[in-house]
């Protein structure tokens, strides 16, 4: 059986909900750069998080000076990171992407923990329970990705929404900790994830815009 694929749409899905545009931007801030812009996209493959997972984890977001605090709207579990992407590559990918088939699956998180580079903290985020499934969904987007010709990184999965970012040469060690300790037992789900989506990131006054560019289903 084939997965049905859910072709790019105008209207929101009930399972992606649309940015919610806070007053202080404009209409031409949270204007997607049209395809033919010299600027590319960055590119990731991921499934969304659905509204009521997605509160209990903005209930995580403080208590961290510096931290930056993703929007709930941009809550995800990231399959595959594939970086600015050339037109022609990223419909390939697109298309590419509608050919992979499999099941729906549930997924629960399970615990928080810190991401860092030697001593400086990178990000925070809610640890995603093992699961063969997703496993197996990631490694077969990354191999589509790589069939077009896109460079990604070969490290290995550790599947996760990311809570904050930290900037660099942030110091904010003793919150970090007070908050692991916290928020160590954090559960949230399951879920099932019933789609998955490719996303594009592009850069807006209060932080990166994410906008679906099409959705796959998991249909069986």
């Amino acid at each position: 059986m084939v997965w049905r694929r859910i072709r790019r749409s105008t209207r929101p899905t009930a399972f992606i909900p649309m940015p919610r545009v806070p007053a202080s931007w404009s209409s031409e801030s949270c204007r997607s750069s049209p395809r033919t812009s010299t600027s590319m996209p960055r590119l990731f493959v991921a499934l969304p998080v659905p509204e009521e997972i997605a509160d209990e984890l903005a209930a995580l977001q403080s208590g961290v000076p510096d931290a930056r605090w993703q929007t709930t709207e941009n809550l995800h579990v990231t399959l595959c990171f594939c970086d600015e992407v050339q037109g022609a590559v990223m419909r390939d990918l697109e298309e590419e992407l509608g050919d992979i088939a499999g099941p729906r699956f549930a997924l629960t998180l399970a615990g928080v923990e810190q991401f860092s580079t030697g001593k400086q903290p990178r990000a925070l985020v809610a640890l995603v329970e093992k699961n063969d499934r997703l496993d197996w969904l990631q490694q077969k987007v990354s191999t589509v990705a790589r069939n077009c010709g896109i460079d990604i990184e070969r490290r290995k999965f550790r599947p996760h929404v990311t809570l904050a970012r930290f900037p660099a040469g942030a110091e904010t060690g003793h919150h970090i900790a007070q908050f692991m300790a916290s928020h160590g037992t954090f559960r949230a789900g399951p879920w099932v994830a019933e789609h998955f989506s490719l996303f594009s990131s592009r850069r807006g006054r209060d932080g990166p815009i994410y906008t679906a560019e099409a959705n796959y289903a998991l249909t069986f």
